[in-house]
């Protein structure tokens, strides 16, 4: 073979392989193709810390369709910012907080301390827990206040914002809440994730790390024709920050970190994209399912 044929050949193959995803899960139309299973992977809590960013980084270079929604409360928030801006094609979403739930490693309100007190602790940052927030009893006009920072914060931030969704609940979690969050989706003119797409009760988060992928896999296998369905995803890389992290939830699960980093490698691996070959998968994002209404 001559060296400039060997060449070209070389550049093709990396040309198919980077493209992998897209071929597995065209998703530029939802019309026409009612028989295929449709998924729609959502990954949460970008900007809450580096491992987190980097573990989302490595997970858009795979060229996967991807949905993210973005803690714009916390410290690794700009960090977040910036590599998204580098991969437009991922759609973005608010990841409205209301909660700092770990412990020793906090956040509170974009508006400040002085502006919500009702929603904020002693020392002002935010309560862990959903029911610690309730038990305050958080007067509605200063969620609104600390909501519409957010969403100010990160419409400013120069990135494509195509959603709204909320960390742990809190921000729907009365009616008075949640037709605070709907009034404010309409008036940002941004959509209201869960009006959407029905998600897995849990997905895989619950299940044992060694056990991730193999019940990723069992998801994928049984999604019934022209079914869409929504995998909410949490990730990180087991580094030493986030494996002393403690969540304060009832429910919080231990060696969170090692969850998160399997749930990584669930998602990255090639078991799970021949899955999605298999069964014919269509992958798709928020800003595809909002531009098919």
């Amino acid at each position: 073979m001559k060296p400039k044929i060997r060449v070209n050949l070389l550049i093709y193959t990396i040309i198919i392989l980077s493209g992998f995803y897209y071929c597995i899960a065209d998703n530029t139309s939802l019309a026409g193709e009612s028989d295929s299973p449709v998924l729609l992977i959502r990954v949460d809590d970008l900007g809450m810390s580096h491992s987190v960013n980097l573990a989302a980084k490595a997970l858009f270079e795979t060229g996967m369709p991807l949905s993210v929604s973005v803690m714009f409360a916390c410290p690794w928030y700009q960090e977040a910012v910036e590599i998204l801006s580098e991969h437009p094609g991922v759609s973005v979403g608010i990841h409205l907080t209301l909660n700092s739930e770990w412990k020793y490693y906090k956040w509170g309100p974009v508006a400040g301390r002085t502006a919500v007190p009702s929603i904020v602790d002693g020392e002002g940052l935010f309560f862990p827990t959903t029911a610690l927030f309730l038990e305050n009893n958080p007067d509605v006009n200063e969620v609104e206040i600390e909501l519409r920072a957010q969403i100010e914060r990160a419409l400013n931030s120069g990135i494509r914002i195509d959603y709204i969704d909320h960390h742990m609940g809190t921000a729907v979690s009365t009616p008075e809440l949640r037709a605070l969050t709907e009034r404010l989706a309409e008036e940002y003119d941004l959509a209201m994730a869960s009006s959407y797409i029905q998600a897995y009760d849990s997905g895989i988060y619950a299940v044992s790390y060694e056990e991730k992928q193999d019940s990723l896999i069992s998801l994928i296998g049984h999604l019934r024709p022209g079914e869409k369905r929504l995998l909410v995803s949490h990730i990180a890389y087991d580094t030493p920050e986030m494996s002393v992290l403690v969540d304060l939830n009832p429910h919080g699960l231990a060696d969170m970190s090692k969850h998160r980093e399997a749930e990584l490698k669930a998602l990255k691996s090639t078991a799970f994209s021949e899955t999605l070959r298999k069964y014919n998968v269509r992958l798709i994002t928020y800003r595809d399912l909002i531009a098919s209404y």
